[in-house]
């Protein structure tokens, strides 16, 4: 089921207004990716591309990784299917946006 736009935007509005929401958003989003099921992927990739929409922008995160933002959007789409060299470099250039440098920083659970 697709979501509203209004549903969309209040997320994003929040994340840009909430400090420890966004990075929740963010870090919730790496650890699906990372360590979940195949729906879980999906759900953490829909995390990440909110927090670049709440932040950085595609733009940005394209210039600063060196990906162009056409390969960005696909490979955190529905169908994508990041490398993990691209994911890597994605996930640490949005953490250090965040101010959170290293693994220490994904402090959530894995288990729900």
């Amino acid at each position: 089921m697709a979501l509203t736009r209004d549903f969309k935007e209040t997320i994003i509005e929040r994340a840009r207004k909430d400090k420890k929401f966004r990075r929740g958003m963010l870090t919730r989003g790496i650890v699906l990716l990372i360590a979940g099921s195949e729906e879980d992927v999906q759900v953490g990739k829909s995390f990440i591309r909110d927090y670049i929409n709440s932040t950085i922008g595609f733009p940005a995160l394209a210039k600063r990784t060196g990906i162009p933002k056409e390969s960005l959007m696909r490979m955190l789409g529905p169908k994508g299917n990041p490398s993990l060299s691209n994911l890597n470099q994605v996930t640490h250039t949005l953490l250090e946006n965040e101010g959170l440098k290293g693994a220490d920083n994904l402090s959530v659970s894995v288990q729900g």
